[in-house]
This record gives C-alpha cells, structure tokens and sequence, in this order.
C-alpha cells in the first residue's frame, strides 16, 4: 500500500484519530529535572554531546533548532501507521495529504498545517532570562515569532527543582538605560540582569501567558507549554545557574549587520509590556470550568485570552464516560490514568524507554472534535487526566480572564 493510502486508512480506522510517537529532544545547556517519565538510563540516550533530553514536544510540524548536530526531523512529530509505530509518518505530511479534513478549513487557509505545538519543559534549575521574537522581528530573520503558555500540572511535578520562582520582565521602576548597561556587559562580566527583574513563586494547577517580546526566566517546575511553532530565543542573561551563555545565545536572531547594535537589540523587547505594573493581574491564569457533571468529568480552560493559542484539562472519574466536543482540531497528551479515547486505549506510562511505542498522546481532527470524541476511564480508583491544545481557531475559548 502507497503511503498516501496508508495514511488514508490509518485516519479512517481512527474515525478522525491518530495516535502519535513520543518526541524527546535534548539540550546542552542547564540540568534536566527528570520528570518526563524517561528510564533513568536514557536522559542521555543521544549521546553526551547533545546533551541531557529536557523537553517532550506534542503535536509539533516544527523541527527543533538545535544545532548541527541534530537531525532534520528533530522535534518533529510522527503519527503511527501500525499497532507497534515501526511504521510511521511525519504529522506534517500526514496533515498536508488531508488538508481540511484534518485541521478545518480555517486553518488549512491561514496557515497551511496546524500553527502551534506543546512541550513538556522539564529543567531541574531555572532557565535564562530570554524572550522569544515578536512577528515582525522574526520575520526579518525567516523565522516565526512565538507567544507562549505555561501550565503546571501536578501529575509531573514530584519535585519542584532548585528554583520554582520564575521572572517576568523588569520591575517597573526599571529604566531602559539600566538595562541597556547590563545587555552591555554581556561579553565583560556577569550582567546578573534578574537583578533588574521580578519574579513570582510557581503554584501548581495554575499558569501564565508570555506573550513575544517580554523577557522570562523559567522557574525549574515541569511546565506544560503550548507555544506558536518556532524554537527561537534571545538570551539576556550571560551567566544562569554558573553556566556562561555565549554571545551568540543573545544575537542568533539578528539579522548579520545587527548583531553588535544594542539599540536593535534593546528594541527587540516589548519595553511596556516588560515594565508592565500589574503583569500579574494582565498574564496570570487561574483555571476556568468549562464544562462538568458531578462525580462524572471536569472540564477546565488551562490556557486562554491570547489570539494565537489555547489548553484545556479534561479528568474523568474513576469508571465514568464522558463525551468531550471541542469545535477545532486538537493535540493532546494523557498524564494520568488509563482507559479509552475513542476507539484507542489510552494510558498514561509510569516510565518509557526511548524509541519506545507509548499510548498517551494522540491528534484529533477538526471533524472528530466536533462529532465528540467518548473518553472512558477504566480505573476503579484513578482519574483519567488529558491536556488538550489547539490553535488560534477554537472560538470557544476565554476571551477574558476569569
């Protein structure tokens, strides 16, 4: 059978369903905090050049910008055309076959393929004071911007790492000139520029939106990210945790002739979002019911009031079935239980190998979303725990907070 056929029978057998491989990437920078669910043996499976695995993406038809050394399809994600995955096929490829059949005519319009990805970010120490390009900036470098979510599920945070406080910004009684003389120290010294930022303990159950532009330091807790495909960085902090980030981590994302310009690369910033007096009260998010059925399911909006992408969390109780209708196409990944979706059994792993075929991750198609997908939890005791994520196109979600 061709692959197109393939691909044809592996959604139909599904009813608009694919289950998809776990996609684990390394970095070789900071500590891995070792909650991916990964045989303690295999954080290092790639090697120790590449450096420890820290991160599990989902859903994803961006590859990872990873340096020479990682293959092209790093980060990638690939749907299973077989019970064991030893047949598979890049998501990208299997969305372009299907086009508006898989991802809804809106976005196959607008952007061609599924716009957004997740990831599990797992760091044993807080990550770099950074930001992530703004449209216009990363269009000047061919690259996408990327505004992002963090949720912190407490299925995946055992341990909270050696900082569970993360940075956002600066204190708004920061100037720029401040700033600019920290940037400029970057190559001299340690610019320590978090001096300058405000930081917000991490409460688990609850998230933040970062929208581009805005500088943040990661706190060391699993956070679940739905983002906007790209994998892009501008890093302003010279030295975390005693690890020397390198120039080039502060202008990899500027055009040639820009990279020693502190006025282009102060300009990167959203300076009024970063000095912003209550960011809490504008980018915090508490979770927002969505839907419920006593002692049945809990719907909740995870990830919300932003234009570009949206979360929720779904928990089935012990031995009940609910039927979820979502209007838009979907990744999603289980973090607890097991028991059906659809017509897979669906578990979430006490520990996986790497290379190996896992049953907690899969992609639902625009049609399938709206038909309504019946989630059973088999476990007699046990929640049945899903995050789901989309796209910009889900009208459905909070346009305001809570």
């Amino acid at each position: 059978m061709t692959s197109v056929g393939k691909i044809r029978e592996t959604y139909e057998k599904g009813k608009g369903i694919v289950r998809l491989l776990p996609v684990f990437i390394p970095r070789n920078f900071s500590t891995p905090g070792k909650r991916l669910k990964l045989h303690p043996d295999d954080y290092y499976a790639l090697g120790m050049e590449r450096g420890a695995i820290k991160e599990r993406w989902f859903s994803s038809v961006t590859p990872a910008n990873n340096g020479q050394l990682a293959p092209a399809d790093e980060g990638m994600s690939y749907v299973s055309l077989s019970g064991d995955g030893n047949e598979r096929v890049l998501l990208r490829d299997f969305i372009a076959e299907l086009g508006e059949e898989m991802i809804g005519s809106d976005l196959k319009k607008e952007y061609g393929t599924f716009p957004m990805y997740a990831k599990f970010f797992d760091y044993n120490d807080p990550l770099f004071h950074h930001m992530h390009l703004t449209q216009e900036s990363a269009e000047r470098v061919g690259t996408n911007g990327k505004p992002e979510a963090y949720y912190f599920p407490p299925q995946l945070n055992n341990h909270l790492g050696t900082f569970p406080h993360t940075y956002f910004g600066f204190d708004p009684s920061v100037t720029k000139a401040e700033v600019r003389k920290r940037i400029l120290q970057f190559r001299n010294c340690d610019n320590r520029i978090t001096e300058l930022s405000r930081a917000y303990r991490i409460e688990l159950g609850t998230g933040w939106y970062t929208p581009p532009g805005v500088v943040h330091a990661p706190g060391s807790v699993l956070t679940y990210e739905p983002q906007w495909n790209a994998d892009c960085n501008v890093v302003y902090e010279n030295v975390t945790s005693g690890e020397i980030n390198s120039y080039d981590s502060l202008t990899e994302f500027c055009p040639t002739d820009k990279k020693n310009d502190i006025d282009y690369i102060m300009d990167l910033m959203d300076w009024e979002e970063n000095v912003l007096l209550d960011y809490r009260g504008k980018y915090f998010r508490s979770p927002i019911i969505a839907g419920e059925a006593k002692d049945i399911y809990m719907d909740k909006w995870v990830a919300y009031a932003n234009p570009y992408i949206c979360a929720k969390e779904l928990t089935v109780k012990p031995g009940q079935t609910a039927v979820i209708r979502d209007p838009a196409c979907y990744g999603c990944i289980f973090v607890q239980g097991y028991g059906k979706f659809g017509v897979y059994d669906c578990e979430s792993p006490v520990m996986i190998r790497f290379g190996q075929m896992t049953a907690d991750e899969f992609f639902v198609s625009e049609k399938a979303a709206r038909e309504g997908v019946r989630v059973t939890n088999l476990s007699a005791y046990d929640d049945l725990v899903m995050l789901r994520h989309f796209g910009p196109n889900n009208p459905e979600s909070p346009k305001q907070l809570n």
